[in-house]
């Protein structure tokens, strides 16, 4: 009989354990993300009829891109082509970002995901120490295999070498595998070694203002994203402090009479 209240006294405490239910952690936050403007080669290749630029490669550039891509510290190391950085939203900056990686592939491949250049300048053509073959520039970014040591990308050689040279399928030349790896070696370009977006030392020459190469690349960005851009009365404001409303005021006078 005593071990009736006993077990009266455990149901009342439970007899057993019960799980509390825990509500599923909360989503983060999709990121902020804006389509970029289409590089004058996206455009002539829209008009005809040609394979051009895909927006999605647009949300794989700005999903990507990793905060400090993101943040005010950046303003200075982009200024010769979005001098308004440090204003911008932060989906404007994305969109900055993924516009500027639209036109390094106008520039490099010419927005064709399964260009394949094997140079043959001494310079350049030196040995890939993954392939162990002469280095090839490849995808939409012309990178190479041996960028999957160096700034751990996902390009798969073993898997690539038994697959026609410009077969889609290959890990290298499919274009999210290829802009991620761009995201992450101008990350090290930016940030890292703390160099601006065009630098003597970039790892595409497109981006050394010292070439050939880097007036293809500056033809690209003439479309970038009007967020970026300094207003006309702004820059002409910094350019003649004091002088800019008399400027207009003038300007406004010549009008009148020319009508009158």
């Amino acid at each position: 009989m005593a071990a009736v209240p006993l077990c009266v006294v455990v149901v009342l405490m439970g007899c057993g354990k019960h799980e509390v239910a825990q509500k599923p952690a909360p989503a983060p936050p999709k990121p902020a993300v804006k389509p970029a403007p289409p590089t004058p080669i996206a455009e002539k290749k829209d008009e005809l009829g040609e394979q051009s630029w895909d927006p999605q490669w647009d949300l794989i550039v700005e999903k990507a891109l990793p905060p400090a891509m993101l943040s005010n510290r950046v303003a200075r190391r982009v200024r010769s082509y979005c001098p308004r950085f440090a204003s911008l939203s932060e989906a404007d900056r994305r969109a900055f970002w993924a516009y500027t990686f639209q036109a390094l592939a106008g520039a490099e491949a010419g927005l064709k995901p399964t260009t394949n250049v094997r140079h043959t300048e001494p310079e350049v053509a030196v040995e890939d120490t993954v392939t162990k073959r002469t280095i090839r520039q490849e995808g939409l970014l012309q990178l190479t295999y041996m960028d999957a040591k160096r700034y751990g990308c996902d390009f798969n050689w073993e898997h690539d070498k038994t697959l026609p040279e410009k077969d889609p399928a290959r890990t290298i030349l499919q274009p999210s595998n290829n802009l991620l790896c761009g995201v992450k070696i101008m990350e090290n370009q930016i940030l890292t070694q703390r160099k601006p977006l065009l630098s003597s030392t970039s790892y595409w020459v497109t981006l050394r203002p010292d070439t050939q190469s880097y007036l293809v690349f500056a033809k690209q960005m003439k479309n970038v994203p009007s967020a970026c851009r300094v207003p006309p009365m702004e820059e002409a404001r910094k350019r003649h402090p004091g002088g800019v409303t008399r400027t207009a005021s003038a300007a406004a006078a010549t009008v009148r009479a020319t009508a009158n």
